[in-house]
């Protein structure tokens, strides 16, 4: 096992303007400086739930611009990662043999994953995979984060991304 083993880590990434904040940039792109520097990145987005478990695009990795009613500049947002296929068929590898995988060549970075990456990796410059979220039970998943481990030992930053909460229709009763 590599001394070098990344972390795993989930992040709250917010709404696109989040970017604008006046200290979540900041503290997230210091926070980013200090992990080891990743080969690639697995992203696992509370943003793109299916089942089974769907690779998504690998080359070239496009934006999916998955929110509405923010001001036109965040639809302009890009993120020009390069793709990661190599890393996805090392995921096919590590859970393909107990569960099914399936592909979804088209689908790219949703905005739970570029938000944070931008960030982060504002250079684009580190390979990003996303892989949907399987809607398992907790036992599942647990095996499911299990048979990803390994990606850690060989350079990947496993991020997973959401909220604790999602309504925003009801932001307004609060």
């Amino acid at each position: 096992m590599s001394t070098d083993r990344m972390p795993t880590v989930y992040l709250g990434h917010g709404a696109p303007p989040l970017v604008d904040d006046p200290i979540w940039p900041g503290e997230l792109a210091a926070w980013a400086a200090a992990l080891p520097r990743p080969k690639a990145i697995l992203v696992i987005s509370a943003h793109w739930e299916n089942a089974p478990l769907t690779i998504g695009a690998t080359t070239p990795v496009p934006l999916v611009y998955d929110f509405s009613g923010f001001p036109e500049k965040y639809y302009r947002v890009t993120y020009p990662a390069p793709g990661a296929p190599a890393l996805a068929r090392r995921v096919r590898e590590l859970v393909g043999a107990q569960t099914p995988v399936g592909e979804e060549p088209a689908r790219g970075l949703d905005h739970g994953a570029y938000v944070p990456l931008t960030v982060m990796y504002p250079q684009a410059d580190v390979p990003v995979l996303q892989i949907s979220m399987p809607s398992l039970n907790a036992t599942q998943l647990l095996t499911l984060g299990r048979q990803l481990a390994p990606l850690r030992d060989e350079g990947v930053l496993i991020m997973g991304s959401g909220f604790l909460t999602h309504g925003l229709p009801f932001l307004t009763d609060f």
